[in-house]
This record gives C-alpha cells, sequence and structure tokens, in this order.
C-alpha cells in the first residue's frame, strides 16, 4: 500500500511507501552478543543485605567522625541508632520468613534518615554532609522499596 502526496513544484505525485524498511544490523565489537543489565530486578532483593550493611557502615563512620571533629553527642547516638536499625535489617534479610520484614525495617529507616537529613539541608543549606547523606539514604530508600515489592510478590 502507498500514499500519494502531491508536490508543488510539478504535477507528479509522490509516491511513498507504507512502511520503510528495517535498517541493517549494526555490528557489535564484543562479538555481536548483547550485553546484560548491569542490576536487573532480580537481583536487587540479592543485594539489599550488602546496602544495609554498607549504609549501616556509613552512618556509624559518620557519627564518630561528627563526634571527633565537632563533639556532637546527637551526632554519634544518631549513627549508632542508624547502624542498629541496618544491623537489624540485615540479620532479619538472611532469613526467608522474615525478609519482608527486614526490607521493611530497612524502609522505614532509610525513610527516617531521608527525612532527618533532608530537614538538616533545608535549615542549613550544606550540601556535605545533609546533602550526601540525604542522596545515599534515598539511594537506600529505593532499594529497599524495590526489594520489598519483590519478596512480596
Amino acid at each position: 500500500m502507498t500514499s500519494t502526496l502531491a508536490t508543488t513544484a510539478t504535477s507528479r505525485p509522490l509516491r511513498l511507501p507504507a512502511s520503510l524498511p528495517s535498517p541493517p544490523p549494526v555490528a557489535r565489537p564484543g562479538g555481536g552478543r548483547r550485553r546484560g543489565a548491569v542490576l536487573r530486578c532480580a537481583s536487587v532483593s540479592e543485594i539489599a543485605p550488602a546496602v544495609s550493611a554498607a549504609y549501616g557502615a556509613l552512618l556509624v563512620g559518620g557519627g564518630a567522625f561528627a563526634y571527633a571533629r565537632s563533639g556532637s553527642k546527637g551526632s554519634v547516638l544518631g549513627g549508632a541508632s542508624g547502624s542498629a536499625l541496618m544491623g537489624l535489617t540485615y540479620y532479619l534479610m538472611q532469613f526467608s520468613e522474615t525478609k519482608a520484614l527486614g526490607d521493611a525495617v530497612g524502609f522505614g529507616s532509610a525513610f527516617l534518615f531521608a527525612s532527618v537529613f533532608g530537614i538538616r539541608l533545608y535549615n542549613t543549606r550544606k550540601l556535605v554532609p545533609s546533602g550526601l547523606l540525604l542522596a545515599l539514604s534515598l539511594g537506600a530508600l529505593g532499594v529497599f522499596y524495590a526489594a520489598y515489592l519483590q519478596d512480596k510478590v
């Protein structure tokens, strides 16, 4: 099936094909095989325990650094409580019966810390450390949310 289109310069109609042919395949440098995604949805549930351990270590390290730098007892208490919550999250994620509960605890604690760091960023307008920790908290929040959705299905 072709369609016609009248041109203004000539009186001959221009005939266009109904569908264009597909372009030839592009040669890939790795032997023609497609590479898979770096992180697939199936692996989000598998990396969630590692994310909770890393996030907990960053929280306790940040609290200790803030205490050493400025003597802030609130920072060391917040870092220790965040690390304890992430430790609980990691422990609960090790068993299939409590994996969804571990995801929920991780999500809740990451949401709590994202809220705290968001409020601190709004009040101080300093990107470091509040903005950095807000970004880390939102990343952990996304991982725990995706893992929870995957474990519930």
